[in-house]
């Protein structure tokens, strides 16, 4: 899996947002910023409206249907756990109910990163990790920016 990557973007991620991840360690990081395009899919089971999973750490769990050129960024993780979708966090997207958690979204912090509604195909930017706490599934994490594209 290391190597392979897709759309190199240093500048388009966020210098910041590791203050905001709790539990660092818990992700490899295996490309600092990456862009990566795909269409959001629903990965609450029709339980949110948009799409995505409210996490105990504040971070919502999104899923991206990448694009043909990007399925070579899934994981077996990927395949088994997530549908076969690549895994999305945008941190700090509320406020977290995980005591360990608390921390790492102060107060005094807002995520700016605006979700499109299911079905969007988009490009999401931000640092490519492995989640070692999980299934070992791939993901943008965290995420510094979704733009719509065509």
């Amino acid at each position: 899996m290391k190597g392979h990557s897709g759309t190199s973007d240093e500048t388009g991620c966020r210098d910041g947002l590791w203050e905001h991840v709790y539990h660092p360690e818990r992700l490899t990081v295996f490309h600092p910023c990456l862009t990566i395009t795909g269409t959001i899919v629903d990965a609450s089971s029709g339980r949110r409206h948009d799409g995505v999973r409210k996490e105990k750490d504040g971070d919502t769990h999104g899923w991206l249907d990448v694009d043909p050129e990007y399925k070579h960024l899934l994981s077996a993780g990927n395949e088994s756990d997530e549908e076969g979708n690549l895994v999305f966090e945008i941190v700090c997207n509320w406020s977290p109910s995980q005591p360990s958690a608390i921390s790492a979204c102060s107060s005094d912090y807002s995520n700016a990163v605006k979700l499109p509604p299911v079905g969007t195909h988009v490009a999401i930017t931000g640092t490519y990790v492995q989640d070692e706490n999980h299934a070992r599934w791939m993901e943008i994490h965290p995420v510094s920016k979704i733009a719509i594209v065509p």
